[in-house]
């Protein structure tokens, strides 16, 4: 079938007529006649008759007009749908990040960035770094979220948003809260470590070989954060976080800070994307989205 003519009936049905059609497509009168007549032909099939000054359809054109405005509303509908996705309106956007960003700025962004268009759905996942990048790697995360580790695999390029300070965490009531000490001191003490890929983990690692110094015992290792930090709380142990993640355990007096020489290291956090690929139009608009909110939130 000629959907070019079925178009053209399409209109002149819902026009009410040849004349008022072939002005709204910005056609000849003969040529949008000439049209539904090769239509009637190749369907043989008669689908206007005369009445009066105008046309009527006939019981076939009837049944073909019902089908057709079922076709074009699907049409318009798919039009739109294409122009949301195209415009970054519509999707789903999955983004995997590691604790810090996942936990302490990506719900704010996800949930302000949703009420800007509920057609569109944001999955997040949580993971450590390592995680992170497979999942951004294998098609599994449009978007990956890092706090801490610059290590990147082969295939990712970064992007740094801020960054936050790394601090050395103690029980409220253990001798070194408070005070300053040498990094050989520090790691005296017995270690709660996050799991192999954990960012936080790496640095502190890297840190005591930057400077020769022995590793610290791994008293105990958790995979989640909460967890490492009531450990701690309980009277066990020290730990080694960005300072956004352990603010408020130390504005609460659970745990408290110990000031350590050479090591004054901040905690970037990046956004990731798979390296010469262009991004999804939504997977784009919500990064220039954060871009926008960060700029703001730093010039505050």
């Amino acid at each position: 079938m000629n959907l070019h003519a079925l178009k053209l009936f399409y209109e002149t049905v819902t026009c009410g007529g040849v004349t008022k059609a072939a002005e709204r497509l910005h056609l000849s009168q003969p040529a949008v006649t000439a049209q539904i007549r090769n239509l009637e032909h190749e369907l043989a099939m008669t689908l206007f008759v005369p009445k009066g000054r105008g046309v009527q359809l006939t019981s076939a054109g009837e049944l073909l007009f019902r089908h057709a405005s079922r076709m074009f509303a699907l049409e318009r509908q798919m039009l739109q749908e294409l122009a949301d996705y195209r415009d970054g309106r519509k999707g789903t956007l999955r983004i995997s990040a590691t604790y810090l960003p996942a936990n302490y700025m990506l719900p704010a962004w996800m949930a302000a960035y949703k009420q800007t268009n509920d057609l569109l759905h944001i999955a997040l996942t949580t993971a450590n770094s390592r995680t992170a990048y497979q999942q951004l790697l294998h098609y599994e995360a449009d978007l990956a979220f890092i706090g801490g580790s610059k290590d990147m695999p082969e295939g990712v390029q970064r992007e740094e948003l801020m960054e936050d300070e790394l601090w050395f965490i103690v029980p409220a009531n253990h001798r070194l809260a408070g005070k300053t000490v040498e990094l050989e001191e520090m790691m005296r003490e017995p270690f709660i470590l996050r799991e192999e890929g954990s960012s936080s983990r790496e640095k502190l690692l890297a840190l005591c070989r930057l400077h020769q110094i022995h590793l610290p015992a791994a008293g105990l290792q958790f995979n989640g954060l909460n967890e490492t930090i009531r450990a701690i709380a309980a009277g066990y142990g020290a730990g080694f976080f960005s300072a956004m993640e352990v603010d408020d355990a130390i504005r609460l007096g659970s745990v408290a800070r110990v000031y350590v020489k050479q090591a004054e290291l901040s905690n970037p956090i990046a956004v990731c994307t798979r390296s010469n690929e262009e991004l999804s139009p939504l997977a784009q608009a919500f990064l220039e989205w954060i871009r926008e909110k960060v700029l703001l939130t730093i010039g505050q």
